[in-house]
């Protein structure tokens, strides 16, 4: 008999050799139905591997994370056998499961991939999936796996890496593929699946390898949860940054300036001073000071600090001055300059918590493949604060900055969040800098603040930053997509590197901790995800104009202009429209260029010195006839309602 521990902490004494669908059985037959796939011991194995051993089974459904990633693992597997069918000769490399579906990346040789085969593909998928065939895992020799695949230098380089005795293949129908496991029972499982495009992709990533073909596919246990995917997929498509951006005038991209560097419009640079002085404004009030730093620095400032050997070989390369010898570096990161700010001074443990805040732009090279609208850029803005405590104020600042997030959250319509506790990878320690002893002390400092705090959090090993753990806050937008957006980091690192000090109440130097935090990340990323979380429809406080002033001819122009003036009185950003055109094509105009209200004025409102007001979207419940001081009253009821007080 073995003893299996379930996730609830019961145990269960089984037969040596059950399965996790026997244990599935012996619970409930309906939790049977609906497993698809299962880990021992933190493994991930078939549903109907053997448990010989003691352990900690976990069972994973189509709703669970872990179960999604199998159901589209197999599903990639299936596609790589249609794909062979209707491509013969092509060579299969890796298709593993991604957040959304999956994908298979493929050397198509000769041949060419084009829209007009994915329907063949998906049924021939669809043909191999009702057929019902299992997925069955078993271990082959590395001379023997590399004998298969001796035409395939893909697979055959990736068996070159395996050790003997470590080799899978999966079984499914007359297909096989080198594989690790994770497979959910049987292809019958699959009902919906869709191709969703092309791409090109590097094998390994790497841009010195060959170009091959990646097929980007979905599937799911229901034909309607597809329907509903690709509805989510065509209003993403109509909330896309990239899209809104240029209809907006917010930012523009120039071969002539470079990849990834965004120029952002007046409209655009409107929009993000506004957002700048929104959490300026808060910052003021919780005690930082704003700095300015360069944007580059000494080559040896990185050293120091530990970025140049974890992004040096891979980012901008080395500026090289007339002096011999002298190199500077694009700041990579803010905090190495924040330092130094620290070091201008000797402080005492009264002067303390410091907290220094800057608008700070970095420059990161990222592969060109990898770039994506404000999402993926090489240029951005961070907007970058410090704070140096002793270690006994640490817990109260860091409850200070999750005020901060959440008051940004809050303002700006981030109701639906988790967060995220990230630490080290302890498997993999050479990753991290830094004594063991701090970082247990910082990530206990995370985890006991993020209690206090009643925050909804998980713990995630492994997504620490090199120098600290850190609490990211994982934010649903309205499509239901997860983003990380805001992170505190708590660093006993740089302060050492940097041999930071200060004079304690015992007349001592010591160290200070540091605290990383930024609520909007990167004000680029954090654009793009607000942009398409209220596709274009901002808040009203944020919006670049919160009204147009619409005449219903040129004879009422000087009227137009005198609303005009008594709104920006009123502080209410607004612009008139005073074009030859019917109101009609001018209110239809309007709703597109997302304006919140439409100010209507003609005859009877100059004689009564009114406005008549159009809400955006209230197409059908008329207009309202008020005075400039009543709409002035509506515009400050719409943004207290959605700016939060801190």
């Amino acid at each position: 008999m073995i003893k299996v521990t379930l996730p609830d902490g019961s145990v269960k004494e089984m037969a040596q050799g059950v399965t996790p669908m026997d244990v599935a059985k012996s619970i409930s037959e309906g939790l049977a139905r609906n497993v698809i796939s299962a880990s021992y011991n933190g493994t991930t194995i078939e549903t109907t591997t053997t448990l010989t051993t003691d352990g900690t089974l976990i069972l994973y459904t189509w709703n669970d994370k872990e179960g999604k990633k199998a159901f589209w693992h197999s599903t990639s597997h299936v596609m790589a056998q249609a794909l062979e069918e209707i491509f013969p000769g092509i060579k299969l490399t890796l298709g593993p499961a991604i957040d959304n579906g999956f994908y298979y990346d493929v050397d198509f040789g000769d041949k060419k991939i084009t829209d007009a085969d994915f329907k063949k593909i998906e049924d021939r998928v669809l043909e191999i999936s009702r057929e019902k065939h299992e997925f069955k895992m078993r271990s082959v020799s590395k001379a023997e796996a590399l004998e298969v695949y001796k035409n395939n230098e893909y697979k055959t380089e990736l068996i070159s890496n395996l050790e003997d005795g470590t080799i899978t293949f999966c079984d499914h129908s007359n297909f096989f593929d080198l594989c690790r496991g994770g497979h959910i029972p049987n292809t019958g499982i699959i009902k919906a699946m869709k191709i969703l495009s092309v791409a090109g992709a590097y094998w390994r990533g790497d841009e010195k390898n060959k170009q091959l073909t990646r097929v980007y596919g979905i599937s799911f246990p229901k034909q309607k949860d597809l329907t509903d995917y690709l509805e989510l997929l065509e209003e993403a498509k109509r909330r896309d940054h990239r899209k809104l951006g240029k209809e907006l005038e917010l930012f523009h991209f120039s071969q002539k300036v470079g990849q990834g560097l965004p120029l952002w419009l007046p409209k655009g640079a409107a929009l993000r001073d506004r957002l700048e002085q929104f959490l300026k404004k808060a910052q003021k009030k919780a005690g930082y000071e704003q700095v300015v730093t360069p944007h580059i620095g000494m080559k040896d400032l990185y050293v120091t600090s530990g970025h140049y050997a974890k992004y040096g070989a891979d980012s901008f390369q080395p500026i090289h001055t007339p002096a011999e010898g002298e190199e500077f570096l694009l700041k990579p990161m803010n905090c190495p300059h924040h330092c130094e700010i620290y070091n201008a001074r000797p402080w005492s443990y009264k002067d303390l918590p410091k907290r220094y805040a800057e608008f700070g732009t970095v420059y990161r090279y990222e592969q060109s493949g990898e770039l994506h609208g404000l999402t993926r850029v090489r240029g951005f803005t961070q907007d970058d604060a410090h704070i140096f405590c002793t270690p006994d104020q640490l817990d109260a600042e860091f409850k200070n900055v999750i005020d901060l997030v959440l008051y940004v959250f809050g303002s700006l319509g981030f109701e639906n969040f988790t967060a995220q506790v990230s630490v080290r990878d302890l498997d993999n320690p050479d990753k991290y800098i830094g004594s063991v002893e701090n970082w247990e002390k910082a990530e206990n400092a995370i985890i006991s603040a993020a209690k206090d705090k009643g925050l909804n959090y998980v713990i995630e090993a492994g997504e620490a930053a090199f120098y600290g753990p850190k609490l990211d806050f994982m934010v649903k937008d309205a499509l239901g997509r997860s983003w990380q957006l805001g992170t505190i980091q708590v660093d006993y690192n740089l302060p050492e590197r940097f041999e930071l000090s200060y004079k304690g109440a015992d007349d001592k130097l010591h160290r200070p901790v540091m605290i990383h935090r930024a609520p909007f990340g990167s004000m680029e990323r954090f654009i793009a995800i607000l942009l398409e979380h209220t596709a274009g429809n901002f808040p009203i406080w944020l919006m670049p104009e919160q009204a147009i002033i619409l005449s219903l001819s040129e004879k009422y122009e000087n009227y137009a202009k005198k609303v005009l003036d008594l709104l920006e009185n009123h502080e209410i950003r607004a612009l008139i429209d005073n074009r030859n055109e019917t109101i009609g094509k001018k209110i239809r105009e309007a709703e597109m260029n997302k304006y919140p209200f439409m100010l209507i004025v003609g005859e009877e409102e100059e004689k009564n010195g009114t406005i008549s007001v159009r809400q955006r979207g209230q197409e059908g419940k008329g207009n309202i006839s008020v005075t400039i001081e009543q709409f002035a009253a509506i515009i400050n009821d719409e943004i207290n309602k959605t700016l939060k007080q801190f």
